[in-house]
C-alpha cells in the first residue's frame, strides 16, 4: 500500500497547520481594517467657515486647511519694522501709533515710560520702535529684539483674534505648511501672532510671503503682484510638541514630517478640487511632488 499523505498525516500537525491559516487569515483581515480606519481618519471634511472661507479637517482633527486669495503683509517682530521718522518697513500708522490705544499691543511700552514705545538704544537696530509678536522667546528681556519673531525673516502666519478663540484651530505657536496654488510655491510656518478681531484668514509674514513666490514684498504695499490662491494647512497642538524657538531649517523639517504623517499635501487638495500645482524652476522651498511621499 501507498504513501497517503492526507491519512498518514498526523492530527496535530492538521490542526497547527489549520491554525497557522487562521492565525495569518485574522493578521491580514486586522491589517486592512487598521488600513480602512487610517483611510477613514485621513479624509477631510467639510469642518467650520469664517467670514466666508471654507475650512476641511482630517476626521482626527489632527491637520485642517483652507484656501484664501486674500493677504495681507504683517512686520511685527521685525527689529525694523517701524521708526519714530516712519521710515521703517512698515507704516506707523499699522502700529496704532501715536492716535489709537491698541498700540501697546503691537509696540513694546517703554519700562521708563508706559506711555510711549520703547525705542532700542544700541546696536543694529537703534533708533527702531521694537515690536513684538504674541509667540515669544522668554529667554530674552522685554526689551531685546530676540525675545519676538522676526517676520523679514520666520515664516509666519497671523490668527485673526476671533479665529484663535474658535475650538480647535490650534494655537499660538502650532505649525502647518503653505502652498501657492498658482505656481508651486511651499514653505512651513510657525502660528507667530493674533491680527484684529474681524480681519480675514491670510495675513502672513514678509518671510512667508517671499518663500511663497512674493517679489518686493513690503508691509506698506503687499507683494509686488498677487500671489494667488494660497492653502494653508495647520497642525493644531503641533506646537506642545516641538516648542519655540525653532529656526527656518527646523521649521522646514518638522513640517515635513507632519505632512507625510496625515498622507501628503494631496489630502487637503484633493478635497479643495485643487490639482498639485507644477512647480516653479526658481522655486527656493520644497517640492509639492516631494510633500506627497
Amino acid at each position: 500500500m501507498g504513501y497517503n499523505p492526507i491519512s498518514d498525516r498526523d492530527p496535530a500537525d492538521s490542526r497547527l497547520h489549520f491554525m497557522l491559516v487562521m492565525l495569518l487569515f485574522g493578521v491580514l483581515l486586522f491589517t486592512m481594517v487598521i488600513s480602512d480606519v487610517q483611510a477613514a481618519v485621513r479624509k477631510p471634511q467639510a469642518w467650520k467657515k469664517y467670514r466666508g472661507t471654507k475650512i476641511y479637517a482630517l476626521q482626527d482633527k489632527s491637520a485642517y486647511g483652507y484656501v484664501t486669495g486674500f493677504m495681507t503683509i504683517d512686520a511685527d517682530g521685525a527689529p525694523t519694522a517701524y521708526h519714530p521718522r516712519n521710515t521703517g518697513l512698515d507704516d506707523l500708522a499699522n502700529a496704532g501709533y501715536p492716535g489709537q490705544a491698541w498700540w501697546g499691543t503691537v509696540l513694546v511700552r517703554d519700562p521708563s515710560d508706559s506711555s510711549r514705545p520703547y525705542i532700542m538704544k544700541s546696536g543694529p537696530y537703534a533708533g527702531y520702535y521694537l515690536s513684538m509678536t504674541a509667540l515669544k522667546d522668554l529667554r530674552w528681556s522685554e526689551t531685546d529684539p530676540r525675545r519676538y519673531v522676526d517676520a523679514s525673516r520666520i515664516p509666519y502666519i497671523v490668527f485673526p483674534e476671533t479665529f484663535a478663540g474658535m475650538h480647535g484651530v490650534g494655537a499660538i505657536g502650532d505649525y502647518g505648511v503653505a502652498i501657492n496654488l498658482d505656481n508651486g510655491y511651499t514653505s512651513g510656518f510657525v502660528v507667530a501672532d493674533i491680527g484684529p478681531r474681524k480681519h480675514p484668514l491670510g495675513e502672513i509674514s514678509i518671510a512667508l510671503a517671499a518663500r511663497l513666490g512674493g517679489k518686493q514684498v513690503s508691509a506698506r504695499t503687499g507683494p509686488s503682484h498677487p500671489l494667488g490662491q494660497i492653502l494653508y494647512i495647520i497642525f493644531p497642538g503641533s506646537g506642545n510638541q516641538y516648542p519655540w524657538p525653532r529656526n527656518l531649517p527646523s521649521i522646514q523639517s518638522l513640517t515635513q514630517r507632519m505632512l507625510s504623517h496625515i498622507g501628503g499635501a494631496s489630502v487637503m487638495l484633493n478635497l479643495c478640487g485643487h490639482p498639485i500645482p507644477q512647480v516653479s524652476a526658481a522655486s527656493t522651498g520644497p517640492r509639492v511632488d516631494a510633500l506627497n511621499r
